[in-house]
């Protein structure tokens, strides 16, 4: 997942004033993530918002973006 930032529909702030982020889902979509992989990417990420400074939520966070990179390797057959 990349992120960058990015601007707001109809914020009133400056343009050069960046008040959001962007999520780039292209390497998901690569490994073969679907519908539902992604709305467990997105419950991640709001974990770890969620609980700032919290090693338990991270640690979660962790163990479930490790799962779902285990069901879609980058390279299957290379681990063997």
């Amino acid at each position: 997942i990349t992120c960058n930032k990015n601007t707001i529909p109809n914020d009133p702030a400056s343009p050069f004033v960046t008040s959001g982020i962007r999520l780039g889902s292209a390497a998901g979509t690569s490994r073969g993530f679907n519908a539902a992989d992604f709305t467990e990417i997105g419950k991640i990420i709001a974990l770890v918002l969620k609980n700032p400074g919290d090693c338990c939520a991270v640690a979660e966070a962790k163990e479930r973006v490790a799962k779902l990179c285990k069901a879609y390797p980058m390279y299957p057959g290379l681990d063997k």
